[in-house]
């Protein structure tokens, strides 16, 4: 059988693989982009029906196209953003072909590169770049067993109000995606019980200028470490229905029950933590920082920004956080579905290379691996904070490209020297 020998292969063809792909060519490195579905497939079928970016669309782009449909502080809709990167990959005329599933890649034992196994056949790369991004293994907690008789699903699934049963819904996790799930569907007029967690929020818009702006020029997307105490912290902000400052409390006085932590289960009841107050106490703490930051850098650069008073008001606490529910029998409160809004695991499962730690996290720099040859795209904290937003993918693909077209460059040299060599 022949093998197919390609110089670059990148896999994925969502965000991270078309900015793979412009800059690639722009240094002249040949290239192959595999895509199991269709550019952009995560945006198109990996969520929920009303996902929208989470940044305006002036921000949430790469450089080189805006959003000509979108107004430039709107969000745009997940088959908006779908629709951006297949026509971003048209620009550019990147390499891209869709339905080509790669099953494995190993190592050639006596030369560069690696052997790929995919649904179309394989194919020999001299550099791999992995570009699947971070979504790929939904984390779900068994902590309400399948006999329970409650039907669960990760978010992963959800897609809209109308495929859950009658009846309340919990949602665990308050984070961007758990919080904007469980409005969506209070909206329709559903019971909604949400499960908080330790979580920062942000204002969506402060003094006329969104979020992403202030973190900008707070210089907080280029910050390349995240602090330890807030690994575990969730970010809770929204730009659905145009865009909202995150506030559970305005949640809860529209009717929705907020609780802890979910903690275990036994006998039809879910068990909460007693840390809801503390977790928006926290929420708020971060809130109120990023406003006094905010402040502070218009009064330092003399910036003509109208104060906004009104933002730092956090609404008196709801009787649910008041006397929290620590206990809920789920058949008495009529819940009938659980989402986990957990978020995500890697899964490089078929990566067959020395370059993972004993979590199975990649062990990287910047997006170099440590098995040569070998590349990793579109990861949260690939080199910095940023590194999550479609701009900061675009950004971290320039360095990794130049990476590779570097190396190519030493390994020509290695082979004409060794022509010269023989002559």
């Amino acid at each position: 059988m022949t093998v197919e020998q390609v110089d670059t292969l990148v896999i994925g063809g969502g965000q991270a693989g078309v900015a793979m792909s412009e800059h690639l060519g722009k240094l002249g490195v040949p290239h192959v982009i595999l895509e199991k579905g269709r550019i952009a497939e995560k945006w198109r079928s990996g969520r929920w029906d009303s996902l929208v970016a989470n940044g305006p669309a002036w921000h949430d782009r790469f450089p080189g196209l805006g959003f000509d449909d979108v107004d430039d502080d709107a969000f745009p809709t997940k088959e908006r953003v779908a629709a951006y990167f297949e026509d971003y990959a048209k620009r550019i005329a990147a390499p891209i072909r869709c339905g080509v599933e790669v099953t494995e890649v190993t190592r050639h034992a006596d030369r560069l590169g690696f052997r790929v196994e995919t649904s179309a056949g394989p194919i020999e790369a001299k550099y791999v770049v992995a570009a699947t991004g971070p979504f790929q293994r939904p984390v779900f907690p068994r902590i309400v067993p399948e006999t329970a008789g409650i039907r669960q699903m990760h978010s992963a699934e959800y897609r809209n109000p109308g495929q859950l049963d009658d009846g309340a819904v919990l949602v665990v996790g308050a984070g961007s995606s758990g919080t904007q799930i469980a409005d969506e569907i209070q909206r329709a007029g559903r019971q909604v019980y949400l499960s908080v967690g330790p979580h920062s929020r942000y204002p969506r818009r402060y003094r006329e200028r969104d979020y992403c702006w202030w973190l900008g020029v707070l210089g907080r997307w280029d910050v390349e470490t995240p602090d330890p105490n807030t690994q575990h912290v969730t970010i809770a902000v929204s730009g659905a229905y145009g865009g909202y400052t995150v506030d559970f409390r305005r949640l809860a006085e529209r009717g929705m029950t907020l609780v802890g932590r979910t903690e275990s289960f036994a006998d039809g009841t879910l068990r909460f933590a007693p840390d809801l107050a503390d977790n928006l106490a926290y929420g708020d703490r971060a809130l109120i920082s990023e406003l006094d930051e905010a402040d502070a850098y218009v009064a330092r650069n003399g910036l003509d920004l109208p104060p906004e008073p009104a933002a730092r008001h956090i609404p008196p606490d709801p009787a649910c956080v008041i006397d929290p529910i620590l206990a809920l029998d789920l058949t008495a409160a009529g819940v009938t579905t659980i989402i986990w809004a957990t978020g995500y695991e890697y899964d490089f499962s078929w990566l067959k290379v020395d370059t993972f730690d004993a979590d199975g996290k990649p062990r990287h720099k910047r997006g170099v691996s440590a098995e040569p040859g070998l590349y990793f795209m579109g990861l949260p904290w690939l080199s910095r904070r940023g590194s999550s937003f479609i701009w900061g993918v675009w950004h971290d693909a320039m360095y990794v490209a130049d990476h590779i077209a570097t190396h190519r460059h030493y390994v020509d040299y290695d082979r004409t020297a060794r022509e010269r060599t023989a002559l």
